[in-house]
């Protein structure tokens, strides 16, 4: 397989489809850059788009699309459920084939550096390619979110890796990093009441003592009146899709609320889906190699 890098951009626009689609044209306008995916939130006013390809490609889409969205995404008329801190919000690359970690760590790096002198836009790195252990965590950079950052930013603990110390006025800042595959997994609850969904949030996530690759917050979706637990599944052969909704579904329990629906927000590896039907059919001796497409995938 050739050496191909995942990027799966989020831009803090979900509720004018005509500005994401020019984005979207952004990216297939660049030659070999294949786009697998796109969706939008209008709660979260969040778009997540993924597309694939070898690394100079990527990060050249990358850039472009970030230059796009900052053209087009004012922050300073931004409101929405999601936490974020930029037009483009952050920007991760994901190793695919024979590229590897380290190789996304440097076009992370690059595309940072670029962000920041050529757009103008701040840039934190995090996960496998900060430079400051407390900002490997995503949170970590985005405390404050777009609000906080404008005057965190003066802060010499809080200035960027790269780019002017001060946000571009209407793009914000931008966070690049370099990561393993996850699974953005919201989990809709039977009631209005967000203090309970961020209660259960605070029960599952790592950092407050629940599972540790488990990232979670609790949200409120205004437009269906439904609280939300928004979570990243960062390593789902650790922490398993299935046994994440079975907590929060338990943890609902003792405040006598149903959980309604669940989300997949953008891709996601078969395996992730595969391992929950197992658990749910209760399958005796299942392989793998008993899914008819990965099959066909491995002729």
């Amino acid at each position: 397989m050739a050496k191909l890098v995942e990027c799966v951009p989020n831009f803090s626009e979900g509720r004018r489809p005509e500005v994401v689609a020019q984005i979207l044209d952004t990216i297939k306008g660049v030659e070999g850059v294949r786009v697998l995916d796109a969706s939008t939130d209008a709660s979260h006013n969040r778009a997540v788009v993924t597309f694939l390809g070898e690394p100079g490609p990527v990060k050249n889409a990358a850039f472009l699309a970030a230059a796009r969205a900052a053209e087009l995404i004012n922050m300073e008329e931004h409101q929405g459920a999601h936490p974020r801190i930029g037009a483009t919000d952050v920007i991760p690359f994901i190793p695919i084939g024979e590229s590897t970690m380290e190789e996304c760590v440097e076009l992370a790096r690059e595309l940072g550096r670029e962000i920041g002198y050529k757009l103008g836009i701040p840039v934190y790195l995090y996960e496998a390619a900060s430079t400051r252990p407390e900002r490997k965590n995503l949170s970590a950079v985005r405390k404050g979110e777009y609000e906080g950052l404008k005057t965190a930013i003066t802060r010499p603990e809080r200035q960027p890796d790269f780019g002017p110390p001060h946000l571009h006025p209407t793009a914000g800042a931008t966070a690049v990093g370099a990561r393993p595959p996850l699974v953005a997994y919201n989990i809709n609850l039977g009631t209005a009441d967000v203090a309970i969904a961020k209660a259960i949030a605070k029960s599952i996530r790592g950092s407050s003592g629940g599972y540790p690759s488990i990232k979670a917050l609790g949200v409120m979706l205004e437009d269906r009146q439904v609280a939300q637990v928004t979570i990243n599944v960062c390593n789902y052969k650790e922490v398993s899709l299935h046994r994440v909704f079975e907590t929060v579904k338990t943890e609902a329990a003792r405040y006598g609320v149903n959980v309604i629906g669940s989300e997949i927000v953008g891709l996601l590896p078969m395996e992730a889906l595969l391992d929950a039907a197992d658990f749910y059919l209760r399958l005796e001796g299942f392989s793998l190699n008993q899914v008819l497409e990965k099959r066909l995938l491995d002729q």
